[in-house]
């Protein structure tokens, strides 16, 4: 799966392919006619409740996808001098989401010379004990 270049409208499609879903029920569900699921397959790009409604009907997380490209390519934050903590009303997440494939492109990128185990932990900033658990688990 390409985390880097994402067509949500593609990967939609595929999922409904995979679960057989008719496209009368597809329709009712979300409330529009065949032509308008199927532009919506063209898009590479689609409004956040629409995704919520295919990720309901679909039974899959669609933004996991969004997560773990967020989590691959997002660019590494540097600490404020300030030492001050900033308040939010976003809520705060504690620990990251590591998918198989996630963990499985790690892994590939150290075992094919790519980058070594301290760019890895440096570039997408995996704790290093984490790092060396996978590796000894999924490791083949």
């Amino acid at each position: 799966m390409d985390f880097k270049n994402i067509h949500i409208g593609q990967m939609i499609k595929n999922e409904v392919v995979e679960s057989g879903i008719e496209i009368s029920r597809i329709c009712k569900f979300m409330n529009c006619s065949e032509d308008e699921v199927n532009e919506m397959y063209t898009l590479k790009s689609v409004d956040c409740e629409i995704i919520l409604r295919w990720s309901k009907l679909l039974e899959y997380d669609f933004f996991r996808i969004y997560t773990q490209h967020l989590i691959l390519y997002a660019p590494v934050l540097t600490k404020k001098q300030s030492g001050v903590k900033q308040k939010s009303a976003l809520p705060k997440f504690r620990k990251n989401i590591y998918t198989k494939e996630i963990i499985d492109f790690i892994i590939d990128l150290i075992e094919n010379g790519e980058k070594t185990k301290t760019q890895v932990i440096e570039d997408y900033r995996i704790p290093k004990t984490t790092l060396y658990k996978w590796l000894g688990k999924y490791k083949p």
